[in-house]
């Protein structure tokens, strides 16, 4: 009996520090989330490597109601870090179908280094002779990744960082691993457009 009493009260205390880790994993998420797009935006800024594409919503508007040159903050923008450029020549429309291999991720943290991974089309390196690429409607996509694709050519590579305000917000897609306010991180591959 002792035992038992033991083994509930030692799985009790366990599954208590488990639980307690796991809150901890996105403590302070949103300021977290926040301070890393920022830093993303300085490195992409800086561009010191020259394959980094800095690239406004496609849905902000070139100067506000007044007609002043509006000022935007690093979360209107994403930021593409080019891994491997394409020999496409045109441009994904927002009416068109991509077909892209992709991998999304959120931030690092101290239980994923390399950031939770809450959805992919392929597993391992992406490798375009190999893996079976996805299709999606352009305009069906978070504001995020539809500007980025709409700026990507065919045979692309890129690791794109997506700011909150741009994926879902204050959503809270927790079934789909993403919390509210979670910035997104995503390995897109365009392979192919086709057009309505």
């Amino acid at each position: 009996m002792k035992n038992r009493i033991f083994i509930f009260l030692f799985s009790f205390v366990m599954l208590s520090c488990q639980e307690s880790e796991e809150a901890d994993e996105y403590g302070n998420w949103q300021t977290r989330c926040e301070a890393y797009i920022d830093s993303i935006a300085a490195v992409a800024r800086a561009n010191a490597d020259g394959q980094w594409r800095v690239i406004r919503s496609f849905n902000l508007a070139e100067k506000d109601v007044n007609g002043v040159t509006a000022t935007w903050a690093n979360d209107d923008y994403v930021y593409c870090h080019v891994r491997q450029s394409g020999s496409g020549t045109t441009l994904p429309l927002f009416t068109d179908t991509v077909r892209v291999n992709y991998r999304g991720r959120l931030i690092p943290t101290a239980g994923h280094p390399e950031g939770y991974i809450f959805d992919q089309s392929y597993k391992g390196e992406v490798n375009p002779a190999f893996n079976k690429p996805t299709s999606f409607e352009v305009g069906s996509l978070t504001e995020g990744f539809c500007t980025a694709v709409q700026h990507m050519h065919v045979g692309d590579i890129w690791r794109v960082y997506i700011p909150a305000s741009l994926a879902y917000g204050s959503s809270d897609r927790s079934s789909s691993g993403i919390p509210p306010y979670s910035t997104l991180i995503f390995d897109i591959n365009l392979v192919g457009i086709v057009s309505p």
